[in-house]
């Protein structure tokens, strides 16, 4: 068989692949975040003073379960490119953001770290943003995908960065659980 794939063989090797990477991601990045307490109901997260521009708890999991599915899409995009130069690197990229991005709700809900979530959300940018590059190098469409997760990151950046503004001691507003320190 020498014949190359037709459009709707193509748009279905994109759909399998989307029916694994959108549930995958969506369901990681909700692991994630119930793991560690995240949102509205945490003691610690509920006694911090918060930004004026904070939206309402119900709107962090409507926006985080767009952005995953947006994430998803694009990564099926990528794996879908089989032989495009440039696929390794960029999917690369996307798994350690990716990866880092899992880790900022423990980090910040879980640990009360909220000067190294913010480093944290730097370190997502910075890889998002080359991610995106390379996403657009293999596919424009999957660049274009990551576009709303690269705004969110700039806001969730601007969040973290006011509660450290108007929370300076925030790591020790509540005890961790599990921690050694004695509430008087």
């Amino acid at each position: 068989m020498t014949a190359i794939a037709s459009r709707s063989q193509l748009r279905m090797s994109y759909l399998r692949w989307a029916l694994v990477t959108v549930p995958a991601v969506l369901l990681l990045g909700t692991l994630s975040g119930r793991a560690s307490g995240s949102g509205y109901g945490n003691p610690w997260f509920d006694a911090l003073v918060k930004p004026e521009a904070m939206p309402p708890g119900w709107m962090f999991g409507v926006a985080w379960t767009i952005l995953y599915i947006l994430l998803g899409l694009a990564l099926a995009m990528i794996l879908n490119a089989r032989g495009a130069r440039g696929r390794s690197l960029a999917l690369a990229l996307f798994f350690a953001q990716l990866l880092l991005n899992y880790s900022w709700s423990p980090i910040f809900f879980a640990l009360h770290e909220v000067r190294v979530a913010l480093f944290v959300l730097a370190a997502i940018f910075g890889l998002s943003i080359a991610t995106t590059v390379r996403f657009a190098k293999v596919r424009r469409g999957a660049a274009l995908l990551m576009l709303p997760y690269l705004t969110w990151l700039c806001f969730a950046g601007f969040l973290n960065y006011k509660i450290i503004e108007l929370n300076p001691e925030a790591e020790a507003l509540v005890p961790r659980e599990g921690s050694a320190d004695i509430e008087l």
